[in-house]
């Protein structure tokens, strides 16, 4: 899947269109959607089938509460009780067209220092390496400003040449205003990047915000559905 083709749904002008994306991406994440499997080191990786969906993010920013709301569910993925430890890779198979791959949080202040070099190596060579992944959704909590981890990563993406979408979670906590400079800044920093999206999504877990076109713009990676 090419980024123009990725980027299409953002490009629509006709009602019809959109709302017939919109259907699919509703349609996909209303599918099936189990655990696969955890993988804490990279010989674990499950085999290559799907086009595969990342999510990334510092940890709390929200990340298990947006693939759940995705995908319809309220445990379908968990905060780990010790965040920053936590070093698997979960993957969901999503109705047998694409995997999502829920990745560990990053810049947790209380993890030790070897636990953030790990991160890095690891995430760093699954990036890297691995031909099926298409896109890495990385999440920033519209909240707080960006931190240096935040940059660290989006840098980390453009070395690996890894196409990245850069997500906003929790903006029903933050007024217009405020909204409105934030996403200034981080598309100003969005432009920064090679491997970025062009686009920001603004996105609320508790209200639904920016869900529905999330889902239609992550669709566009999907197989198409089996007859």
């Amino acid at each position: 899947m090419t980024d123009d083709a990725a980027s299409s749904f953002r490009e629509l002008k006709d009602e019809a269109r959109i709302a017939a994306a919109l259907e699919e991406g509703r349609r996909l994440f209303a599918g099936s959607c189990e655990f696969v499997f955890g993988a804490q080191r990279l010989g674990q990786l499950p085999s290559q089938t799907l086009p595969e969906i990342a999510f990334a993010g510092r940890s709390n920013v929200g990340k298990s509460s947006l693939v759940n709301a995705l995908t319809g569910r309220k445990t379908l993925a968990r905060a780990s009780s010790e965040p920053g430890r936590t070093k698997q890779l979960n993957f969901f198979n999503l109705a047998d067209r694409l995997m999502l791959v829920d990745m560990p949080g990053y810049g947790y202040a209380k993890a030790a220092k070897s636990v953030k070099e790990d991160w890095q190596d690891m995430m760093f060579d699954y990036l890297r390496g691995r031909p099926s992944l298409q896109r890495v959704v990385l999440l920033l909590d519209a909240r707080v400003e960006m931190k240096a981890h935040d940059l660290e990563v989006m840098d980390l993406l453009d070395k690996a040449a890894v196409s990245f979408q850069v997500v906003l979670t929790k903006c029903d906590s933050v007024k217009p205003g405020p909204l409105a400079r934030k996403q200034a800044e981080v598309e100003a920093e969005i432009r920064r990047h090679p491997a970025a999206f062009p686009y920001l999504s603004l996105t609320s877990s508790q209200t639904g915000e920016g869900i529905e076109g999330l889902r239609a713009e992550l669709a566009e990676f999907a197989l198409p559905k089996a007859p």
